[in-house]
């Protein structure tokens, strides 16, 4: 039986092969290189190490290739990246046979985090002009991904007093047994107690840092992570990214790396996507996690039309039929009237009550009517009658309300338009966790890398490969054009007469 048989690993061929020859002319790997190539990196803030001494340092350019190939294709460890540039064909066609070292790789991420921001905004940039972002309806959200950091590195007081407790009971028993040793066993159970008192001091740095900070928990191995919910009250040591996804083709059109919960987010989401979108007459979705007064303020003023679900009610009346959302209120004469028809009124004076860190201005209604009502018992537990608060952001609560009310289906569409990028991104790459440590600049680095693939593989399968190639291939020229143009150095060369027509058009062909 005869089988297909490869070359002669010792064969020497007459005709080298080409590396430009081994990579196919749709791989788009020339994409990649072609995006890069179409960027102006000195206009995006890209850290550039210059030195006249030693080794030259690699371009920002080959790094920013390197990484969007990795994430592009599931390889974020600098290590692994570093191992791929020397067997990887596609990665050697990439960077021409460079190979640098994970440090310089790691490197590059950690300290470039804004200027990796500008890459992805560049992405939608380019699906603005391919007309993929319809700029009407967008939806919120965000998704925790785990830190390098365990749990047992993570700590509140709680937990630092627990700790504390076990150590000085720990220390109790060592010098208990201490003064009843022999003397071949004293050294040992004096080392034990130099730990123990090693441990105690160091909660005790701990317990300082969070006194001195005002935070609710401290992490060791990444200062900026926090514990939170992930899902099913699991919990897990991570940041929560703030995703703003365009509906027309499922983009994102902003992100944010922090370590807050999605309660007070969602006014920022909305002025930055007010600024990228250029227009503030969009529709924003979001879930029942941003339904805070300030930040519903915050998104009407801007001019936004916002739908955000309404979370269940806290507490609930005996009868369900006195709850505070079967209590009318008359804006005009500034009343309640119950569902018994009384008449609830406020003194007009406005009260501070705080919600965690912030504080809000309500007021307070009231009627003398509870003693005797007959449905007191169905209404409230308190014998001294139903007492409402009204908050400041109430009108807004209310035009929210009505938002969602008159429109249900634009709302029901929110989790398929938002839940996309996460779905690819989560299930599909496998990218759960953020791979750097040591602060939220470097998380939004990884983030951003992951974006920006994200972006790229969208627009790489929406748009055909030839007509996204044509227009890289343009914005690319029109900066070499550029370069040569504006260079010292080509002062006296003998350039074509149509020359500086063509490196106009070039950008606005682009």
């Amino acid at each position: 039986m005869h089988f297909i048989q490869g070359n002669n690993r010792k064969q020497t061929f007459l005709f080298p092969l080409m590396m430009e020859d081994a990579i196919d002319s749709d791989n788009e790997v020339r994409l990649i290189d072609l995006f890069v190539d179409s960027i102006h990196l000195t206009d995006f803030d890209f850290t550039i190490k210059v030195t006249s001494e030693g080794r030259p340092a690699y371009h920002p350019t080959d790094l920013l290739k390197l990484f969007i190939y990795g994430y592009l294709n599931r390889i974020r460890s600098s290590r692994k990246l570093e191992k791929e540039c020397r067997r990887n064909i596609e990665l050697m066609w990439l960077l021409k046979g460079l190979v640098p070292d994970h440090n310089t790789i790691s490197s590059f991420r950690k300290d470039n985090a804004r200027a990796i921001k500008q890459v992805f905004r560049y992405t939608v940039s380019i699906a603005k002009h391919f007309d993929l972002i319809g700029g009407k309806l967008i939806a919120g959200d965000s998704t925790k991904l785990r830190a390098e950091n365990s749990k047992k590195n993570n700590y509140n007081p709680k937990k630092i007093e627990r700790h504390l407790a076990y150590i000085e009971e720990k220390l109790e028993t060592y010098t208990q047994a201490l003064a009843e040793a022999d003397q071949d066993n004293r050294e040992q159970i004096s080392k034990e107690i130099a730990k123990q008192q090693s441990r105690r001091a160091h909660y005790h740095a701990l317990e300082k840092q969070l006194e001195e900070s005002g935070e609710p928990q401290v992490s060791t191995s990444d200062p900026d992570s926090r514990q939170m919910i992930t899902r099913n009250n699991i919990t897990e040591v991570a940041y929560n990214v703030q995703t703003t996804v365009d509906a027309k083709h499922c983009l994102p059109v902003d992100y944010k790396v922090t370590n807050q919960n999605d309660s007070k987010a969602m006014g920022g989401m909305l002025r930055r996507a007010k600024s990228i979108l250029k227009t503030a007459e969009f529709t924003a979705l979001y879930d029942k996690g941003y339904h805070t007064g300030s930040e519903l303020k915050t998104g009407i003023d801007l001019g936004i039309t916002i739908l955000v679900a309404i979370p269940e009610v806290a507490s609930n009346a005996p009868d369900t039929a006195y709850n505070v959302a079967n209590f009318r209120y008359d804006e005009i004469k500034d009343t309640f009237t119950c569902p018994q028809n009384h008449i609830l009124m406020t003194n007009g004076n406005w009260y501070q009550k705080n919600r965690g860190k912030s504080f809000t201005q309500v007021k307070h209604y009231k009627t003398n009517a509870c003693t005797s009502c007959p449905a007191k018992e169905l209404c409230i537990r308190n014998p001294k009658g139903r007492l409402i608060e009204r908050s400041e952001h109430a009108p807004y609560i209310e035009q929210n309300k009505q938002n969602i009310e008159a429109d249900p289906p634009t709302y029901k569409r929110r989790q398929a338009i938002v839940e996309h990028p996460y779905g690819t991104i989560k299930r599909q790459w496998g990218f759960y966790h953020i791979l750097t440590k040591k602060g939220i600049k470097r998380a939004s680095a990884d983030v951003g890398l992951i974006f920006i693939a994200y972006n790229l593989r969208r627009l790489m399968n929406i748009l055909d490969k030839n007509i996204l190639k044509a227009y890289l291939e343009r914005l690319a020229l029109f900066f070499v054009v550029k370069k040569v143009l504006f260079n010292p150095h080509t002062f006296g060369l003998r350039l074509p007469k149509n020359f500086l027509l063509l490196s106009g058009n070039f950008r606005a062909a682009a």
